[in-house]
């Protein structure tokens, strides 16, 4: 029985993506299957998705690009890159364009599932009137905006998630394993740096601008919100 959960999956390699789309299918999600930048552009334009698998090396159209456009046009579709290449400037390219995940091929088809359902269990929560208040930072949880002092501050969903851990846990050091399993979804380190960059990502949002910082480190331990 199909759900109510619609993927696009974006990838030339035809045979892979065949086999990425039918055991999506068996496990009962809607798939269409773009083998081009071009196809996917279309697609995307055509319906709403729950969540796209995006490929970076395409003909016409790069799944960067892609990335980048499909955010600016949705700023919570979850997008997880899939690609050959794992050279980290790639990896941190992708998620400053808005990239939710990233696996590197060869990957686990069970690795990708388990993603999948984790990001699309996630956003099916629902809405929260939570307003979470730390001095002048303000999180909404039900508009899922962020101001600081007078200054609207835009992310993706994956540091809007991660924000959101730190600071319901105000004054707590979060470890690297516990954000791994709650905004990942992970129960093992994938020996990337990923929860450094995205660190990095949030102190340039939310501390940068101002002179009082509010994202601290504490080496060897965690991160928490002061």
């Amino acid at each position: 029985m199909e759900n109510l959960h619609s993927i696009l999956l974006v990838e030339d390699e035809a045979k892979l993506g065949q086999i990425i789309r039918d055991e999506l299918k068996r496990q009962g999600y809607v798939v269409d299957l773009a083998v081009d930048g071009n196809e996917a552009e279309s697609f995307f334009k055509a319906k709403t998705y729950s969540i796209i698998l995006l490929d970076v090396n395409l003909p016409y159209k790069s799944g960067l690009e892609l990335c980048k456009d499909f955010r600016a046009a949705n700023k919570t579709v979850p997008i997880v890159m899939l690609t050959a290449i794992g050279q980290i400037q790639d990896k941190v390219e992708a998620f400053d364009l808005g990239a939710d995940d990233y696996l590197v091929k060869p990957f686990h088809f069970e690795e990708l599932f388990a993603r999948v359902k984790a990001l699309l269990k996630r956003t099916d929560k629902p809405a929260d009137d939570e307003k979470i208040i730390v001095e002048d930072l303000t999180i909404d949880m039900r508009n899922k905006s962020v101001v600081r002092g007078d200054l609207q501050i835009n992310l993706t969903a994956k540091e809007f998630t991660l924000l959101t851990l730190l600071a319901r846990n105000r004054d707590r050091v979060i470890s690297k394993q516990e954000i791994l399993e709650k905004v990942w979804d992970l129960s093992f380190d994938t020996g990337t740096n990923t929860i450094e960059v995205y660190i990095s990502f949030l102190r340039n949002k939310i501390d940068k601008p101002f002179e009082h910082k509010l994202i601290h480190t504490k080496p060897g331990f965690g991160y928490y919100i002061k």
